[in-house]
């Protein structure tokens, strides 16, 4: 390594420059230089006025910008240069460089020779290019090195805000992230450049000039596997993703740039070791050392014999806040803290004189007072014990480092949101619990708590709300126990609780439902007013199982079981739930291919105009029938596709093969009214369900006028504003909106009035009680004379007897759907009813 540091260290620029130097006059519109930039591929253009170099654009100056006034891409050249031109002799030594562009902020010089005159120029991707520190690069992770995102635009920020951005930050580029395609892009200056090579300017927005999808690298690839990615792909940025392909920072020229400085330093540390090989080559190494040592971002101080500092580097005085002229000539215990005892230097004085160096981890103080941590190494560096011995003292704050530390171990044990311990301290706490409770012979119950609906606080209040809100329930669990039991956050919106010395099944009764009850208290957050109820599942020791595994898993079965009937309740695990678990599961399992396996198959049930005996229309009802477990209620299976996240996968295929056996009648010539097809309500929030409508009438060739949406108020019920939106592009298609089950949910009239709903559908639970219950008739009439006064189409679901029919007919309800006319069936025998209705 020492013989390459040596080659490396005596190259000069004027070997490593480049040639072509593009130039340009002072009047030249920003518009041309850019182009010509662009032509020739080279990042910088020189300014010339009467032979002379008067200033410099780069692809750094086209943020300043103003891109919303497209008269700025005419502006001459001399009005945005940077100027003056900053040189640098053809002699000088490239490791040199280093420290001039970060001392400039800039990315380019220009070489002149002797006489002064322009020859070159001189990148910091030229630098890094000649460096050969690929040994380096490969033993560093890009994880060391990038930068994070502190902050993103999206879609809709002008490219004006982006150029703003990128000049206020100092930063080469700028994400942006497309909020409805979930997906980054970035804009960086040589984009910048090329938008300049055009004279007009449509002033869109940033995403329609961003480069996506990004070129990626993982936090854990080699620095040097990614330089040779931005080297080989001509590049000077990478987004770099986590384990989880999250997009969490950039990766630049610059940041690999830096890199290269801290080499020099850590190459310090190895001249200064090996003394033998720098006293043979001690001046050339001493002039390396004086260049390092002044760039170096640790802090450097030399001590002769007794103590006295002899000279101090410019990181000394950033870590320390002396100045030089302030502690030259001083002893060097001026940094002293006083918290190490004498014994301490003692042997630390001891392992230099006999072996050369001492390193180490030491408590030193600061010119203000401040006590902090440095992580110090010492090495005697003078050419003979008897005569002029010389010290070199290498030194870092790590207070950062000593922070970070005992975050880590926070972290390995404690939840980072709610410091409540993990999953990990949790499993040891539940192995002290299961033991103490086999010696003395008590129980142990564990609780497995989940909250009921907490996606939808996220969805419409966002994850900060979200967070303050799993705190405040972390806090009341906490307090909901006694001393000794553990409270824990095993992720997400799932928490545990573990009980020990528990006597009676009743008192673990009693503490779950304190915790309901607690849980449940309106919570005041920002501004919000926010209710959240919880399941419970308990598992009790030894009764339900003898380790962590089995305890954890029946209780989690339990706390399905309380959701299952209702939520907002507990559940104590009984064997029968494992029954009920395996066979959930394996539907499950059935379900995830039912699509693939063309399980799925449509019925259909016809809908009646009773005044006219015609066919108004068909509704469209989906069925499962598999090898295995024979026909599935759509009750159990459309639940478990929201569930598994299937649900608008279904909705869309359902959605298809009604439009195109529709158009297949249509072609046929029967005529039978709209087919309508239900919407789940998840879908119709969390997919794009304008779009799939909008492409399966384009593939089915329907008109849209003959299909109908049918929705149930939970569609809506959270979202109004959202849903109003929805429908509006629905009916704007032609397509007609059906509010299906009506009066069985939250059923407001408001509804009716802010949404575009056109027929009113009586849910079959009113019907079926018709005519004979007071009640229910009363309500029916209501609805019906409602609809008429709305001017809404009315149909009445679940009619099954002639004195169902009779009262709907005299109350003014025409259209029915139910038994007595038409029961569910498959295509082929409603397509027979209707080919007869046809003739």
């Amino acid at each position: 390594m020492h013989s390459h540091t040596i080659s490396r260290s005596t190259l000069l620029v004027k070997d490593i420059m480049q040639m072509n130097i593009l130039t340009c006059t002072a009047d030249t519109p920003i518009y041309k230089a850019a182009s010509r930039m662009r032509q020739k591929n080279i990042s910088s253009i020189l300014v010339i006025d009467n032979g002379k170099a008067i200033g410099i654009w780069t692809e750094a100056d086209c943020r300043k910008i103003n891109f919303n006034e497209n008269k700025t891409f005419i502006t001459e050249i001399s009005q945005l240069m940077s100027t003056p031109v900053l040189t640098i002799q053809q002699n000088l030594l490239v490791h040199e460089l280093s420290a001039k562009f970060r001392s400039h902020a800039i990315r380019h010089f220009i070489v002149v020779d002797n006489n002064n005159s322009p020859i070159g120029i001189v990148s910091q991707s030229d630098v890094i290019k000649s460096q050969g520190i690929e040994h380096y690069l490969q033993a560093k992770k890009v994880a060391n090195s990038y930068k994070k995102i502190t902050e993103s635009l999206n879609q809709q920020h002008s490219l004006n805000c982006v150029a703003q951005h990128m000049k206020n930050t100092q930063r080469s580029a700028a994400l942006i992230y497309h909020t409805q395609r979930q997906q980054y892009g970035i804009v960086t200056e040589r984009d910048l450049l090329t938008i300049l090579t055009g004279v007009q300017y449509n002033n869109d927005s940033a995403w329609h000039y961003a480069n996506y999808p990004l070129q990626t690298v993982n936090s854990n690839t080699s620095l040097y596997s990614a330089y040779q990615h931005l080297i080989n792909n001509n590049i000077r940025h990478l987004a770099v993703c986590n384990s989880h392909d999250e997009i969490i920072g950039l990766l630049t020229m610059d940041n690999i740039m830096s890199d290269i400085e801290l080499a020099y330093v850590e190459e310090l540390h190895q001249i200064v070791q090996q003394r033998d090989v720098a006293l043979k080559k001690s001046k050339q190494h001493l002039l390396i050392a004086e260049k390092i040592i002044e760039a170096s971002l640790d802090g450097i101080m030399i001590t002769n014999a007794n103590g006295s500092i002899m000279s101090v580097n410019p990181a000394f005085t950033k870590v320390t806040g002396y100045q030089a002229d302030e502690v030259i000539g001083k002893r060097s215990n001026i940094l002293s803290s006083g918290l190490h005892c004498a014994s301490f230097y003692h042997e630390l004085w001891q392992t230099i004189l006999t072996e050369g160096v001492w390193q180490g981890e030491i408590w030193n103080k600061r010119k203000n007072g401040e006590v902090y941590p440095q992580w110090l190494t010492i090495i005697e560096i003078s050419e003979s014990k008897q005569k002029n011995q010389t010290f070199a003292a290498i030194f870092s704050d790590i207070s950062d480092r000593k922070m970070a530390e005992k975050r880590i171990e926070n972290l390995a044990f404690y939840d980072e949101l709610t410091q409540l311990p993990n999953r990990r301290l949790f499993y040891d706490r539940i192995d002290i619990a299961l033991a103490s409770a086999h010696r003395n012979q008590e129980k142990v119950a564990l609780f497995f708590i989940d909250l009921d609906y907490f996606k939808d606080i996220n969805d419409n209040y966002g994850h900060r709300v979200g967070d303050q809100l799993l705190q405040s329930i972390a806090k009341r669990l906490t307090d909901s126990i006694k001393e000794g039991d553990t409270v824990a956050r095993l992720g997400g919106d799932e928490f545990t609780l573990l009980l020990t010395e528990i006597k009676e099944v009743s008192h673990i009764s009693k503490i779950c439902q304190r915790v309901i009850d607690q849980v449940r208290q309106p919570y005041h957050i920002d501004g919000h007013t926010l209710q959240v109820t919880t399941s419970i599942g308990i598992a009790v020791y030894p009764d339900d199982g003898t380790n962590e595994t089995e305890l954890l898993k029946n209780a989690d079965i339990a706390m399905y079981r309380a959701k299952d009937i209702g939520r907002n309740s507990f559940q104590l695990f009984t064997p029968a739930m494992n029954a009920q678990s395996l066979e959930r599961s394996l539907m499950q399992n059935h379900f995830r291919l039912a699509l693939k396996n063309n399980e799925l198959i449509l019925n259909y049930q016809l809908q009646k105009n009773i005044l006219n005996d015609e066919i108004h229309g068909v509704e469209t009802l989906l069925r499962w029938s598999n090898p295995t477990l024979g026909q599935v209620s759509p009750a159990q299976f459309i639940p478990m596709a929201e569930e598994l996240g299937l649900i608008a996968e279904v909705d869309n295929w359902v959605l298809a093969q009604a439009c195109q056996q529709r158009k297949t009648w249509l072609d046929n010539g029967v005529n039978c009214g709209r087919i309508a097809v239900n919407i789940s309500p998840l879908h119709f929030h969390q997919g794009d369900l304008i779009a799939s409508v909008k492409s399966i009438l384009s593939i089915s060739q329907l008109p849209p006028e003959l299909l109908e949406i049918e929705v149930t108020e939970s569609c809506f019920i959270k979202q109004l504003d959202n849903a109003a939106n929805i429908l509006q592009e629905l009916k704007k298609m032609g397509i007609k909106i059906a509010l299906d089950d009506f009066g069985t949910g939250f059923s407001s009239l408001s509804y009716l009035t802010r949404l575009p709903i056109d027929i009113i559908k009586i849910d079959a639970s009113f019907i079926a009680k018709l005519p004979n219950n007071y009640r229910e008739a009363q309500i029916t009439s209501a609805i019906i004379m409602l609809a008429q006064n709305l001017e809404l189409e009315i149909v009445a679901e679940g009619v099954e007897n002639e004195a169902q029919m009779s009262f709907l007919l005299e109350h003014g309800c025409n259209i029915i759907q139910g038994y007595l006319y038409s029961k569910p069936a498959p295509e082929q025998h409603i397509s027979s009813i209707l080919m007869l209705d046809t003739i």
